[in-house]
């Protein structure tokens, strides 16, 4: 609350010197005139509003003052005012008539009063030109019904971190050119189904982290026209089908921070929805259901959830998909097709899984990628082609993995020593086996000491071998694998005692034969 207020005081004050003008002839006692249609009363020791201000001021603003009460006619004298603003005041109560001289106000604000608890019925009976109203950083529990009747002509509406614990119905009824309503971090318990009725035109609406844990069937009622709807930290655990289906111009939907455990399409119901951005981060999501009607959706984040595994068609008509977040679950493995027809993907993150292994066709319809995090799993190698296809210059994350330095990684290796300028944390990318090479970066090792060693049951039984003589020809007969890699040394002794040495190696490679089979194993 107070870095939003600290930021509030620093853009009045920057808005305020842009127009500075050195005419302050006129300007009232403590304030300061940046331009003769501009007061700003920034003064901790007023405890009264200015008087005999010019009729040619338009703005006035009052901020960090010790002002504690708005009498009945504190602005009598200056009915020309369009904006009227009182900033991180010391405000207790503002008179029901208070107000009632300034028919052009068309912006007004009132807050960061942390003693003030209610407005009285009527207080903008005579505002019916008022545009922009906020009421944020108070201490209001409640509001009266028929309180913004006489609004008509609001288009935003603010009343964001107070401590509202219910709204009375029909509250908004009369709003109907309003736009933006924003009534997040309050202790909202329960929406009733007739809040937000008349807001035809609404295009925004945030009631995030409030306490929230059940909407009525029908609360977005006669609301069809809302484009951006922010429910973020509540405690939502289960959304009814059809529940978002009259929104049917929603642009962006906000659930994260709630304790949903599955989310499926049909809260938009049967037709295909417009929805074009989901943000479901945070949730407690262990099952998703193929998004089948969600045809527009340009951006899903589904991370910090509790998904084991996805079916292979949960994302198969969401063909529009660009920005896909699956960071930070508990998936061990993705369907070979997860991703097909998918070729709009530009960013994908799959960071701080348990993933092990990947099919190499995983990516083989995201061309266009430019962001892929597979940072923070258990992947030990990757498989021959897996970054083949991708077209453009891209950013790629792969620390954090328990990568198995091995004949395996051929691929691996030449791919990232080829692209290592697009690899973020190139220095973080170690090996963890074999023992030899643990802790060493993968850019850094030698192709050549990728090898694969033979195993045990794989070395020749020399017992096999025998021994024959014939005309003074020694000959050896050894029975050895396809792919052993056998040395046989001769070595003969001089009577002075020097060793003459002759070296016969099997024209074999055991790492080549070894990754030969291995690559063309099913």
């Amino acid at each position: 609350m107070e870095k939003d207020l600290r930021l509030s005081l620093v853009m009045v004050l920057l808005l305020c010197h842009s127009g500075r003008s050195e005419q302050q002839t006129f300007c009232p006692y403590r304030c300061q005139c940046f331009t003769p249609s501009q007061v700003l009363c920034a003064d901790e020791r007023m405890t009264s509003l200015p008087r005999n201000m010019s009729r040619e001021v338009k703005d006035f603003i009052l901020m960090t003052s010790s002002v504690a009460y708005l009498f009945a006619r504190s602005l009598e004298e200056s009915p020309q005012l369009t904006k009227l603003i009182f900033l991180n005041n010391a405000l207790r109560s503002v008179h029901a008539q208070a107000l009632e001289h300034l028919p052009e106000l068309q912006e007004l604000e009132i807050s960061g009063n942390p003693w003030l608890e209610h407005l009285f019925l009527g207080t903008f009976s005579n505002q019916g030109n008022l545009t922009r109203l906020l009421l944020n950083f108070n201490r209001f529990k409640t509001v009266l019904p028929g309180m913004f009747d006489s609004l008509r002509q609001l288009e935003i509406l603010q009343m964001k971190s107070n401590i509202m614990l219910s709204l009375p119905p029909f509250l908004f009824l009369n709003l109907n050119k309003l736009r933006v309503l924003d009534l997040s971090q309050n202790k909202l318990e329960e929406v009733e189904r007739e809040t937000f009725c008349g807001l035809a035109k609404l295009e925004m609406l945030k009631v995030n982290n409030n306490l929230i844990s059940n909407l009525k069937s029908d609360t977005f009622y006669n609301v069809s026209q809302l484009k951006e709807l922010h429910l973020e930290g509540n405690r939502l655990t289960q959304l009814a089908d059809d529940i978002f289906s009259v929104l049917t111009n929603l642009q962006a939907l906000n659930l994260r921070g709630n304790l949903l455990t599955s989310f499926s399409d049909k809260v938009f119901g049967s037709e295909p929805s417009d929805l074009k951005e989901l943000n479901l981060k945070g949730n407690r999501l262990i099952e998703l259901s193929p998004l089948s009607s969600l045809t527009s959706l340009t951006d899903l984040i589904l991370s910090s959830n509790r998904l084991f595994n996805l079916t292979e068609d949960v994302f198969k008509n969401v063909t529009a998909l660009e920005n896909l977040d699956l960071s930070e679950n508990q998936l061990t493995s993705l369907p070979t097709n997860l991703f097909r027809d998918l070729f709009r993907i530009t960013a994908l993150h799959l960071h701080n899984n348990n993933l092990s292994s990947l099919d190499a066709k995983l990516f083989e319809d995201q061309m266009l990628i430019q962001q892929l995090f597979l940072s923070n799993n258990q992947l030990e190698t990757l498989p021959l082609g897996l970054f083949d296809l991708f077209a453009t210059q891209h950013t790629m994350r792969l620390h954090g993995n328990p990568w198995k330095c091995d004949c395996h990684m051929w691929y691996m290796h030449d791919w990232v020593q080829r692209n290592s300028q697009d690899i973020e944390m190139l220095d973080r990318m170690l090996c963890e086996s074999p023992p030899f090479l643990q802790k060493r970066t993968v850019v850094s090792v030698d192709r050549d000491q990728l090898v694969c060693h033979l195993p045990k049951e794989g070395i020749p039984d020399l017992n096999a071998c025998s021994l024959q003589a014939s005309n003074n020809t020694v000959i050896i007969k050894c029975k050895t694998h396809e792919c052993s890699p056998v040395t046989v040394k001769v070595q003969f002794l001089e009577e002075d005692g020097t060793v003459t040495e002759h070296i016969l190696k099997k024209n074999s490679n055991y790492s080549q034969c070894s990754n030969k089979e291995i690559l063309e194993s099913p």
